[in-house]
């Protein structure tokens, strides 16, 4: 089992969430606008949070744990259909 938060899966995880807010931010289920857009919120702040702790706390063990709040909400927001997605490799959905 792989204990270790390498530097290129840490930047693979920042590449898939961040592809995955912008898919996310351009589908939006219009009906629910303010739900989606509050999810998006919160995904966008945790990818903030990452960042932070990446650059300025040097600690890699909490970016990636921010970073997977973040796809977490995403989603959750494309599960319950805020975010009309088919992707699956970017989002726990059926295609």
């Amino acid at each position: 089992m792989e204990s270790t938060i390498t530097s290129e899966k840490l930047q693979q995880y920042f590449s898939i969430t961040k592809e995955a807010l912008s898919k996310a931010k351009q589908a939006l289920d219009t009906s629910r606008k303010a739900q989606a857009e509050d999810f998006l919120d919160l995904a966008s702040r945790y990818v903030d949070d990452a960042d932070y702790f990446l650059i300025q706390k040097k600690d890699a063990v909490l970016a990636f744990a921010a970073l997977n709040y973040a796809h977490g909400w995403l989603d959750a927001g494309a599960r319950i259909g805020l975010f009309k997605v088919k992707d699956s490799r970017l989002f726990a959905v059926d295609e």
